[in-house]
């Protein structure tokens, strides 16, 4: 039998339950995974809530990333071997209402597996993907993001936002870096934020401007939407770029038309769910994160480890805000 984290109703965390289902043999094209630890991200929280682009058909399953072992194989897989060490990549590829991989045993499509950088624990081959492939796709890949610029990440607190704060460093950017109170700045600072500002306790705009000499931020990475927006255009520099990856606003987004236009301004919805989908892409991705961890520019910042048995308040710790980095849940 394995252990699988399903939910049948929409709602708080209180609705993840572990569920003993039989195990199956992965089907043409499958892997099956013994999972060893699962990174947990907002979009998991989003469905749990029924507020994801893909809606949850109960019983629903739930997550996108895991590391572990694959233990079986489908017809037609010759990409991957048994008992290979490898990580679920974040991909519309993957339905986490009919595939998550929350449990300790997961069928996945084998085109969404992949090797790990050496010398990492299960814990961090399960940090790894989700934040830095989001982070190189927009600035790197898309922004290409240079050592003349500066980048403004907000939410920097979240394991994507410290994964942008390490990629924008390694490409010699200056980073500004937002969080909403000060008790976290010195954490990101240390991961290598230039300027942290706390933006429940300090002016926003006077800050960028300040650190900036008025020219503001060419490359913003923003997960929160909302009326942040129309400031994020204030503080972008004249023909500047805003990539939108999240919606942790869950209220209206309108879009600032005039402060765009006044900027010549490009506001961008960007998810890695669809850059991934691309070999091409995908392979440059996968080349850097593994030469920047290699070299130590790039490392997966672990905020709290629970066990599967505490899913609920895994999920309960995520939606504090409290952590600084990612949380895993070991199997």
């Amino acid at each position: 039998m394995a252990k699988i984290v399903r939910f049948k109703k929409t709602g708080g965390p209180e609705v993840l339950a572990i569920d003993n289902i039989p195990d199956r043999e992965p089907s043409p094209g499958e892997v099956r995974l013994k999972v060893k630890a699962i990174g947990l991200n907002r979009a998991e929280v989003m469905l749990r809530q029924g507020i994801y682009h893909e809606k949850p058909v109960f019983p629903s399953r739930i997550g996108y990333e895991a590391s572990g072992i694959v233990d079986a194989v489908g017809d037609g897989v010759t990409k991957v071997n048994l008992g290979e060490r490898v990580s679920t990549i974040p991909s519309f590829e993957l339905s986490q209402t009919r595939q998550g991989v929350y449990g300790d045993s997961a069928i996945i499509p084998a085109s969404i597996i992949t090797s790990n950088p050496e010398n990492l624990s299960p814990s961090e081959e399960a940090a790894i993907w989700m934040s830095f492939l989001t982070a190189f796709g927009a600035l790197v890949y898309y922004g290409k993001l240079t050592a003349n610029d500066t980048a403004l990440i907000t939410a920097a607190s979240s394991s994507v936002g410290i994964a942008a704060i390490q990629v924008a460093k390694a490409c010699g950017a200056k980073v500004i870096a937002t969080t909403r109170y000060s008790d976290k700045k010195s954490a990101i600072s240390s991961f290598g934020a230039d300027c942290v500002i706390a933006t429940e306790e300090e002016d926003f705009l006077k800050s960028v401007d300040k650190f900036t000499h008025g020219k503001g931020a060419r490359l913003v990475f923003d997960p929160i939407a909302g009326p942040i927006l129309g400031q994020l255009c204030s503080a972008t520099s004249h023909y500047g770029t805003i990539f939108e990856y999240g919606a942790l606003h869950t209220g209206k987004t309108e879009y600032p038309l005039m402060p765009m236009l006044a900027k010549s301004l490009t506001i961008t919805g960007y998810q890695v769910l669809d850059f991934v989908t691309d070999p091409t892409r995908f392979a440059k991705a996968k080349k850097y994160i593994f030469e920047g961890i290699s070299s130590g520019e790039l490392k997966p910042v672990i905020d709290r480890i629970f066990p599967l048995s505490e899913i609920v308040e895994a999920h309960r710790y995520m939606e504090s805000n409290l952590q600084c980095g990612k949380i895993v849940v070991t199997v």
